[in-house]
This record gives structure tokens, sequence and C-alpha cells, in this order.
């Protein structure tokens, strides 16, 4: 008899009865004839098998199982113990440099006690020490590109800061980038305050770049920033902006340095292109330059025209559509010269890409073909090439790179804290005698078809009538002729039967401590996809595949999209049994750009805790050079104008109250302190959750409040009973 049958029937028995007093009823097996449910990668699906030992993976094999080398390099790499460590100075990182990401996870959520910082996951980590590398490595491309090709001018870029508004990842962009005049760009008044206080700091040739949409106050602060001596340029994205420039610097008696943003036909047809072309949401018509240059010239104004800028699309997927693009704008740029512009700088804008999945591919939203320095050699020689044939001086090249040069300095990590699957319920020959002999004459139908189809080993057969089955007895139990318990055993049938043939859904769901929306919020709105990788055990065999669910009360809150187009992730059993014991940590690579301007206060979960690490000569590599908690509860709730003090007031007279009213003695449960105790540290902790083994009242001077036991609760209260009403006034973290 087929192995399936065992699971629906013992023998061969007259229809309607087949489980009817049958005590001899065998145990489920898999039908060995089915192969196990695959995955889309058949590489993957052959990696993570349970059956293999440990002894046989390797830190290489999980490396390649993730693709670490194609999107991490030369970053990120796994090391000898299993865990992922930061290269931060790139190719040129020596083995002793390298910093353990799991060190630092340990060094910032350790106890004060044990040496730790004491703080709580989610957790961003900084690594300036990469940004800078990522700064100069651009720099050294275009260099590279302008003296291998004889250019006759020099390459100077601008950081965008709606990438990441972060002070000291803008303060750190301007004094790694000072040696090279590396600049910023702004596109909203409060940019440009940003960059200007930063710039104050910086190189004076540097660049600040002025984008967006205008009006008068935002124009005012940029001919300030003019006056300033800020190397300040207005680019004018819309017509009617070029009235205000003229009315305003006269007004103010500062001569303007003026930029326009061209409209190409250019485009790429990604997602990431829909801003450009013809139709484009910003940028001029070659008409409408036209009349900008008339303008400036009727006004004597023409020279103050000085920098031409463009924006194809960000994550540009070829050189072979950057070469085009810019070599268009080369077009317009010699043009302008003709008609009597004191042209200087052709501005690329953005678009140079990042490989977030390693596949090095020229069709896809989240990779691209070529390096950095194939980038800048595409750039500059299609510059050159226009300029050369139009007789015209080669302009100064600025490029507005945000995503290429802050995506890979930052890491987030947070970890999964449960799982859960959905497991075959135990299926007992009474249940099912119960079951067959309660069921109505077209349901017991449906089970007699299925009965049939399991002794003839016809699986596809089988699964048909288990549907039919179970449809039918869902039905039938919303009219009221299935009870509950036939309705389960139901379930319980037609899961054992897709687990008997391999149909059963392998994947796990884990849960983990975060808010995709506030964290992760590319990946919800767009489907951007980011590396997601466990930052340590990757000398162990991953056993399960899974996918991430957050902690936010919306079914849109998980990932269920992997990189290389998969639906789950491979990942390792959880110690403890997946029940909060073990901690197991997962990283998010590349999310430097946009995740975190992004990001709001969705179900009031805060931003992560941010931790800036910087490698060093000490015993592991690294230094935590500055710590900052994640905003606590009452900052999250302040950011939606409630007024946690005013809130804590009225909670701590309730408990009062309640207590008086119930004169609760010595031995009552809590004392109004006590209740009030708790409300307090509740105000100032973090919304995300604290490990299990931070479960007790005892943890909130350690920057946890969680749920504790009875035992611990009381002793923590008679502990808050003994002190003063007043050291439970609430303040501000």
């Amino acid at each position: 008899m087929p192995a399936l049958a065992c699971c629906v029937d013992a023998a061969v028995t007259p229809p309607g009865y087949a489980f009817a007093g049958d005590s001899s009823l065998l145990a489920p097996v898999t039908f060995s004839g089915v192969p196990s449910a695959t995955t889309n990668s058949s590489t993957t699906a052959n990696i993570v098998d349970v059956a293999v030992d440990n002894s046989h993976w390797s830190p290489s094999q999980s490396a390649a199982l993730y693709k670490i080398d194609g999107w991490g390099a030369p970053y990120f790499c796994v090391n000898s113990s299993g865990n992922i460590s930061v290269r931060p100075y790139g190719p040129e990182t020596l083995p002793h440099q390298e910093i353990d990401l799991l060190k630092i996870v340990k060094k910032v959520s350790d106890p004060k006690s044990s040496g730790g910082l004491g703080l709580q996951l989610p957790l961003i980590v900084r690594l300036p020490d990469v940004l800078k590398n990522r700064l100069e490595s651009l720099q050294s491309a275009f260099e590279c590109a302008i003296q291998s090709q004889g250019y006759e001018s020099h390459y100077q870029g601008v950081y965008p800061v709606k990438c990441n508004q972060d002070r000291f990842v803008v303060e750190d962009i301007v004094k790694f980038g000072s040696p090279f005049r590396f600049g910023l760009e702004a596109g909203s008044k409060p940019e440009l305050l940003l960059a200007m206080s930063c710039l104050c700091r910086g190189n004076p040739e540097s660049l600040l770049v002025c984008n967006g949409f205008k009006d008068g106050e935002y124009i005012s602060l940029a001919l300030v920033a003019r006056k300033l001596a800020l190397n300040t340029v207005i680019v004018l994205e819309q017509e009617e902006e070029l009235d205000l420039v003229i009315e305003l610097s006269k007004k103010l008696c500062i001569r303007p340095v003026i930029g326009v943003r061209a409209k190409l036909r250019t485009k790429h047809s990604g997602h990431f292109g829909s801003t450009s072309g013809e139709k484009g949401k910003f940028g001029l018509t070659t008409t409408q330059i036209l009349k900008v240059v008339r303008k400036l010239e009727q006004v004597g104004m023409l020279d103050c025209l000085q920098l031409l800028h463009f924006h194809i699309g960000s994550q540009i997927p070829s050189t072979a559509l950057l070469a085009d693009g810019v070599g268009e704008a080369a077009q317009i740029y010699c043009e302008l010269i003709r008609l009597g512009a004191h042209m200087q700088v052709i501005d690329i804008g953005g678009g140079l890409g990042i490989d977030y999945d390693g596949s090095k591919s020229t069709d896809s939203d989240i990779s691209i073909g070529y390096t950095l320095q194939e980038y800048a050699a595409a750039v500059v020689q299609a510059v050159r090439y226009v300029c050369d044939r139009k007789s015209t001086k080669h302009p100064v090249i600025c490029s507005e790179s945000g995503r290429a040069i802050v995506s890979h300095h930052s890491v987030l990590i947070f970890e999964a804290v449960s799982t859960s699957a959905y497991e075959v319920p135990a299926l007992s020959p009474l249940s099912l005698q119960y079951l067959v002999e309660g069921l109505p004459d077209d349901a017991r139908a449906d089970y007699n078809s299925l009965s049939a189809a399991a002794i003839r080993g016809e699986h596809d057969t089988c699964l048909l009538y288990t549907d039919q089955l179970k449809q039918r007895c869902v039905e039938q139990f919303k009219q009221g002729s299935v009870g509950i318990e036939q309705l389960a055993a139901v379930d319980a049938l037609c899961d054992l039967v897709s687990k008997a043939i391999g149909a059963a859904d392998p994947v796990r769901t884990y849960h983990v401590n975060l808010s995709v929306f506030t964290s992760i919020p590319d990946l919800w709105g767009i489907g951007q996809l980011f590396p997601i990788v466990p930052i340590h055990r990757l000398d162990e065999r991953p056993s399960i595949r899974g996918i991430l669910s957050d902690l936010t009360c919306d079914s849109d809150g998980k990932v269920d999209k992997f990189i290389g187009g998969e639906t789950s992730l491979p990942l390792h059993e959880l110690q403890g049994g997946g029940s909060g014991g073990g901690k197991y940590y997962l990283g998010m690579f590349l999310g430097g750009a946009y995740e975190e301007a992004l990001g709001g206060v969705h179900n009031l979960f805060g931003g992560p805790t941010v931790v800036r690490v910087s490698q060093s000569d000490g015993p592991h590599s690294f230094a935590v050079t500055r710590a900052v908690p994640g905003p606590s509860c009452g900052d999250v709730l302040r950011a939606m104008q409630h007024e946690p003090e005013l809130m804590f007031d009225t909670l701590k007279h309730r408990a009062e109250e309640f207590i008086h009213q119930h004169h609760e003695d010595d031995d009552g449960v809590l004392s109004a302190a006590a209740l009030a105790g708790a409300l307090a540290r509740s105000f100032n902790n973090m919304p995300y959750l604290v490990s299990a083994s931070s479960c007790c009242l005892t943890a909130i001077n350690n920057n946890g409040f969680y749920y504790c036991g009875g035992d611990d609760f009381h002793a923590v209260a008679a502990d808050s009973a003994s002190g003063e009403d007043e050291q439970w006034s609430y303040c501000c973290a």
C-alpha cells in the first residue's frame, strides 16, 4: 500500500467507514516518491538541507549562499568564527583591522556592569571609515579617468543631503571630502541651512548646489550663502524661478551664480528613471532654456549662468545609458557657451548605482553592470568627446552621488525574538472515527474519494479532494451543520495529507524586533530589496527557510522577498526552542541611503539606537565613538502632538485614586508609588521589545521595561514602595 494511504486509511474498507474502530492505524510517513518542497533557487535548496552535518559546512559556503562576496565586497566578509566582519578600508584593510559585527552588538547591548553600553536593539551601526573610503574611491576613479584620457579639467562632487541628513554623516562627508573640494547639494530650505552651516568648516571651493522647488525665502538664503563666501549655485528647476532670482539678487546687491536643469530626452526605463525624460518633474525644456538665456542677456546677467545640471534617474544600470545621457547634456553645455553663457560646470546629477544583490546585472533596479572606475571613465569620455568636437574648453565635472556614497557605511542590526510554523495537528483514530461518522453525506463522499485516491497513490487527485472536502466543511460549518470539533479534525486531516505528499509550506515566520515601516520603508513602499543576512552562526548550516515579520500591527510589516528572486531566506534554528531563549541577530546591509530620512513612527515605533564605530588598534579592532539611544515611548508620543508629562500625571493620579479606593495595605498587589514608578519607566524606555533575559522590572535601569513574573513584580513593587513618591516625577529622557 502506498505510504500516503497510511495517512488516510490503513486498509480497504467499505466506503464511509475507513476509520471506524480501526485501532491499528499506522503512523503517517512521508511519501518517499515525492521530492521535498523546493525554493526558487535549486542551489539554495540543495544547500539548505537539514540532513547534512554541520561539520561539512564552512563560513565560505555561507558567504556563497548569501552572495556576500557579490554585494558586500570589498567592505563585508565572513570571518573564521562564522560572523560577518567589516573591512573599513575596503581592499586595503589588513586582517587585524577587520571589525566583527557581533562584537559590536555585544558591546552595545551588554549591561554596563559587564562593560557594555546597556543599550537596546534594533541598532544602526555607522562606519565612518567606510564612508571615507567610498568618498576617496569615487574621487580616485574620476582622477584616474581624467589622467588617462587627458581631460583638461577636474572632478568635484557634491553629496545630496536628502539621502541621509544625519548631522554626523553630513559633517563627516564635508570633513573627509575637504581635500578634494567635495561639496553638498540641498533640495529644501532646512537642507540649505544645514549645508550652509556644515560648509563653513569645509573647503571654500566646495560647491553648494541648490536644487528643488524654490520660493523667495529659499532664493534669499542661497544668495546670503553666496555673500558668506560659500560657492553657491542656484539651479533653476522651473522657468518662473528666474524672475525671483533676478529681483532678489538686485535687491540684496548680490551677484548670483546660476545653473539650469535640463530635461533630457535620455532616460532609463526602470523604476528610478520615472522622474527623468521630457515629462519629468523637474527641469527645463530646450525652449525654456533658450528663454532663460535671452532674459539673462536682457538684464546683463548672462555671465551668471555657469552650470548645467541634469538627472536621468537614480540607479543607472549601464554605462551605455549613462554615456548617452552625458553626451546629450554635453551638447547643450556647448550650445550654451556658443550663446554667450560663461559655463564652467557640467553637473551630471545622481544615478551612480550600487549592486544590492551582487548579480552585476544591467537589466535590474537593484543591480548595476559597472564598477566605479568604469562609471567615471564613461562620464569623462562622453564629455571630452563632445567638447573636443565643438572646440570647447573642458568643464569641471560634478556629480550628485548619494546612494553610492552612504549606502555601505550603515548596517541595521535586529534580533529574531521567536519563530512560528504551522504544525500539523495530531490525528488519532478516534478523531477520524468521530469525523467520518458525523459528516454530512456530500462531505463523506469527498472523504471516501480522498481515501480511494490515497490507496491508489494518486497525489494530485488527493490534493483536489482534500481542498474540496475542506471547502465543503467550511461552508457547512458556517451553516451550522458541522461542529467545531469536526472542522478541526478536517483541517488536521487535510494538513496531514499535504505534508505526506510534500505539498505543505515548509517556510517558517521569524518574528523580528523591528518596524519595517520605520527602518526599511523603501522595502514596503517601492519593493526595494536589501541584503539581509544573519551576522553570526555562519559556520553552521542553515536548516530553515523563513520570512521575517515585524512587530507592527499591520500585515504589510513583513519581509518575504529577498535578493536573488527568493521568497524566503535560509536561516538557523533559534536556540532555546525559538521562545526567546537564544540570541539570533540579522543584519540589513546597504541601507545607509534614504531609509532613515523616510522612516516614520508607524505604530509609534521610533528609530533604532545608533552607534558610531571607528577602526582602532584596541583588542577588538574598534571603538564606539558615539552612542545615541533610540527614541523613547515619550519621544514618539511627543512627535504625534501628545504630551507625555500630562499623560503621566493623569495616570499617576488614577493610580493613587485606585489604590486609595481599594484600601490596599502593605500586603496589597502594588502601592501607588510602585505603579507610578512602572509608568514613569515605560515613558522613558524604547517601544521595542526587551529580550527575555531582561524581562524583569529590575532591568528598567538598563533601558528595559517588559513583562515579568508575579514574584519579580512583587519584589520590585516592595522596593519601589520604600522610596519617596517624588522620585517618580516624570522628566524628559
